[in-house]
């Protein structure tokens, strides 16, 4: 292949890979930012969409299992909230975070009793199949759709937040937590509206990223939710933005790293090494604000 057509291959496989970090990381960072909460059940909400997707396709066909699998998404995401974090809003970080770490094993445990542990094959979308030449270069239609479609998620997001009144009050609720409750905002809907939108992405995240994959497994959601994790720490998390950078800059060296033989190996403990680079040198990340405890 043709040097400079190798690394535009290679760049459009980053970002591809990087916009589906991002889906992932906007859901760590929203949650972040409204609760101080690491969510670290988003992965395994990930992976659970990609199954629902396996046994939703049997039985209906794409028009119906596709709006039908975000639904069933964004309310596993609420129910978490409901059971797992809402009763738990004034115990301390840690016992909020010990509670985060047990759905994350529970939705991975009850993934493996209902699948045997087995691997899935995820259906073919068709409107996302196939690929078209690009000069001597040839693109499949997923790698243009998921970059586009996360930036314009991404843009929708950033103006519902900045420009409704709903967008004000999560602001509001991000700022202080206690303060917007007085004001008269309705703080649990607040939260439960984030987790909505973290969920939906996820969702969506799921559909682009396993029909990539092509197959599904009870702990597939742990690295991309980790390393969407490390893209919302190295935006700084709390921040849209930050996060989707983030999640580009490290899908785009990964990328570059898988592509070299010697040190494809690395390619994941590059991320948790750049995690503590920006701990050690920057710990609010790129776009973070640095946040002062109330006493």
């Amino acid at each position: 292949m043709h040097t400079a057509t190798y690394y535009i291959d290679l760049l459009l496989s980053g970002v591809t890979v990087g916009s589906l970090y991002a889906l992932i990381a906007i859901g760590y960072t929203m949650v972040y930012g409204i609760l101080r909460l690491i969510n670290f059940a988003h992965g395994d909400i990930f992976m659970m969409a990609g199954f629902f997707m396996v046994y939703a396709s049997a039985s209906m066909p794409m028009a119906a299992a596709i709006p039908l699998v975000l639904a069933m998404t964004v309310l596993l995401g609420v129910l978490i909230e409901r059971a797992a974090y809402k009763p738990l809003r004034s115990a301390p970080r840690m016992s909020v975070m010990i509670s985060a770490i047990g759905v994350s094993y529970l939705l991975q445990n009850l993934a493996t009793y209902l699948t045997g542990g087995l691997a899935r094959p995820y259906p073919e979308i068709s409107f996302l199949k196939g690929s078209f030449m690009l000069g001597a270069l040839k693109v499949k239609v997923i790698t243009v759709v998921t970059p586009v479609l996360t930036i314009l998620l991404v843009i929708a997001l950033v103006l519902f937040i900045k420009h409704t009144k709903t967008g004000m009050a999560m602001r509001a609720v991000s700022r202080d937590f206690e303060t917007a409750k007085l004001m008269g905002i309705k703080v649990n809907s607040i939260i439960s509206l984030t987790f909505i939108i973290g969920s939906f992405l996820a969702g969506v995240g799921s559909i682009l990223y396993f029909t990539n994959y092509g197959q599904v497994s009870p702990t597939i959601g742990a690295m991309p939710g980790l390393k969407a994790f490390v893209a919302a720490v190295f935006g700084g998390i709390g921040s849209i933005p930050g996060a989707v950078l983030g999640a580009y800059i490290i899908g785009i060296c990964e990328s570059l790293i898988k592509a070299n033989d010697a040190v494809a190996i690395f390619s994941n403990a590059f991320t948790f090494a750049l995690l503590i680079l920006v701990l050690l040198f920057k710990p609010n990340g790129m776009f973070g604000e640095k946040l002062t405890e109330k006493v």
